[in-house]
């Protein structure tokens, strides 16, 4: 309290700067996101494309793919899994989550938002065949839209739509578990080997637990080649992510191999509106180490 020019008693209703600081924090959020796309399947071996209309379920390839990413991410304890409703997602996510330590069992969400790119007439046919109508008509490959497809714009939409659930529902469900959790103070729930800082001239082995130190809640989504660089490149180009330390904008943006594997590290912040993104990075996009041992790997 205060005594104004008179003498009287008043209250002080201004609040401390750190005062502020901590009540911001409070309503601060962070959490995990990697993305997997699905193992192969025989459309991906023979070069075809599949989009949404081709639903077909892995190739023996793509089974051991889907194994050796769940071994690889087996000790990362998801709290959610969103998977595209198309079968090649569906069957990757289940033989995931199979091999995990802690979600084994977990019901996955299904979800349309995260389906592949549509490719319209281009479904079922050669990826030449996409290529020859897109040099015809003087655009690149990537850009193209063939007749009755998506338009890159179109499925960013999707992909934004998804994301804008996604923060409701992490915000809903995490803010209120108190200060901890909400700007993920411990590690908790993660299965930490050997990511300490240390000194040394020899540079870390890429580990399946990078960046999700300190962080306590985990998403997964799987999806597909085409959509997940687009989600990549929404969270890099249009959200400002930070890249890791050196990374070449050629490789973040690359095609994302069969069970390839990226991460981000998202804060979501409480606003009138609901909530935003307050702070992004980027910790590896298209990571294929767990394939190294697969001779038909890819």
């Amino acid at each position: 309290m205060r005594h104004d020019v008179r003498g009287n008693v008043t209250h002080n209703c201004s609040r401390t700067k750190q005062e502020v600081v901590r009540e911001r924090l409070l309503k601060m959020f962070t959490f995990s996101l990697t993305f997997v796309r699905h193992g192969e399947t025989q459309y991906n071996r023979e070069k075809l494309l599949q989009g949404q209309g081709v639903d077909t379920l892995l190739s023996e390839t793509g089974v051991d793919q889907a194994e050796a990413a769940g071994q690889y991410l087996k000790d990362i304890a998801f709290t959610k899994v969103f998977v595209s409703n198309l079968q090649r997602a569906v069957q990757t996510a289940e033989i995931i989550l199979r091999n995990n330590t802690h979600c084994s069992g977990m019901e996955m969400v299904l979800e349309p938002l995260l389906r592949e790119r549509g490719f319209g007439v281009a479904e079922g046919r050669h990826k030449e065949y996409l290529k020859n109508m897109a040099n015809a008509a003087g655009q690149s490959c990537r850009d193209y839209t063939p007749p009755g497809g998506e338009t890159l714009d179109q499925v960013k939409l999707r992909f934004k739509k998804f994301l804008k659930a996604l923060f409701k529902q992490m915000m809903d469900e995490h803010l209120s578990s108190g200060p901890a959790a909400s700007s993920g103070a411990s590690a908790s729930g993660v299965v930490a080997q050997g990511t300490a800082a240390v000194a040394s001239d020899t540079p870390p082995r890429c580990s399946a637990d990078d960046g999700l130190q300190g962080v306590l809640v985990h998403t997964l989504v799987v999806s597909h080649g085409a959509y997940i660089r687009v989600a990549i490149w929404h969270l890099v180009e249009d959200l400002n992510c930070a890249l890791p330390a050196g990374a070449k904008m050629q490789q973040v943006f690359s095609p994302c191999p069969n069970t390839g594997i990226s991460r981000f590290i998202l804060t979501l912040s409480e606003s009138e509106s609901g909530p935003v993104l307050s702070a992004a990075r980027c910790v590896f996009t298209n990571r294929k180490d767990h394939l190294e041992n697969l001779t038909d790997g890819q």
